[in-house]
């Protein structure tokens, strides 16, 4: 069932003992999203717990300072920016993937598994969408609170750079930062500062770029070896997405990211008319048009082979509408 925000802010204002479940790879939005909404619930005098199926890195540690989780057994469960309960890890979908009372998402892919569901596809990020039912709710936005926004804001947008930001997304920035936002230490953790084993990591990915179909698709590929050979790791690897992209002609980037058990996970990034969303789809995936993923139960040779494959169409279809 869909429910709009004064659906959903009156949802969350008459229950108590909120589980809150982020998806697995957590970035910036599920994470700033979750704990600003978790605030808010906690200075309308409810019990709040976190969970993620992956473990928060350092770098989402200030979002949790000062955050009281409660012990007691959870009655109403929300995911938020979580568009599928697979999302939310092995052991997170097996116990809660069917028992989820509420989804905040902004992904045009959600499966509508929740029994209620408030999704708002052009949203930038979810993060607007908290801010908004924050506000539906009557909640005082804190500086504590604004920056947990900010963070999903910006990173979801690239710091603004994305072709999914908005004049909402600017607009209720703008706000963010007038209620306290830290926004420079924050762009300048997300954006401008790399740790010196995430640099040997990007170093080893960009001397590996292929380039495919005319320069119009590239790729990177991060392997297990690559870890121990910079002694990074695979929550370093979310910067990695953008690089491809960023090459001049290129329509297409992606980085393949191998697993523990070998398969790879494919993060697609595309600009003008190329929807990544339909690219990721064709193998399980999903997520927006300018940014989705999928993942690939097959080794490096034949994962590439099948994310080619499903690229290429997608190419040639907007090679066809230019003419």
């Amino acid at each position: 069932m869909m429910v709009n925000l004064n659906e959903t802010a009156a949802l969350l204002l008459n229950n108590d003992n909120f589980l809150l479940l982020c998806h697995i790879s957590p970035d910036g939005d599920t994470v700033g999203s979750a704990t600003a909404l978790a605030r808010g619930l906690v200075s309308k005098g409810k019990k709040v717990k976190i969970l993620c199926g992956d473990k928060f890195t350092s770098e989402y540690s200030f979002m949790f300072d000062g955050l009281e989780m409660s012990e007691e057994e959870p009655r109403f469960i929300v995911a938020v920016d979580v568009a599928d309960p697979k999302l939310l890890g092995a052991q997170y979908k097996k116990e809660y993937g069917g028992r989820v009372d509420l989804c905040i998402d902004h992904h045009s892919t959600n499966v509508i598994y929740a029994a209620k569901t408030c999704l708002e596809p052009n949203s930038a990020s979810a993060a607007e969408i908290i801010y908004l039912l924050l506000e539906e709710m009557g909640v005082e936005i804190t500086p504590e609170i604004a920056g947990c926004l900010y963070t999903g804001v910006s990173t979801d947008t690239g710091c603004f750079r994305f072709s999914n930001t908005t004049v909402r997304t600017f607009q209720i920035a703008a706000k963010l930062a007038e209620y306290g936002a830290d926004y420079y230490n924050i762009n300048q953790s997300f954006f401008e500062t790399k740790t010196k084993t995430y640099a040997a990591l990007e170093r080893l990915a960009l001397e590996g770029m292929r380039f495919y179909f005319d320069g119009r698709c590239a790729v990177i590929c991060v392997t297990r070896s690559m870890y121990d050979e910079t002694g990074s790791n695979e929550a370093e690897t979310t910067k990695l997405a953008n690089l491809p992209r960023q090459v001049e002609g290129v329509k297409v980037g992606v980085l393949m990211r191998e697993l523990e058990d070998g398969s790879f996970k494919c993060s697609l990034r595309t600009h003008g008319e190329i929807d990544a969303s339909l690219i990721a789809a064709k193998l399980g995936g999903g997520g927006h048009v300018g940014a989705a993923a999928c993942t690939i139960e097959a080794d490096k040779d034949k994962s590439t082979e099948l994310i080619l494959k499903a690229i290429e169409p997608e190419i040639c279809d907007e090679d066809s509408a230019l003419k």
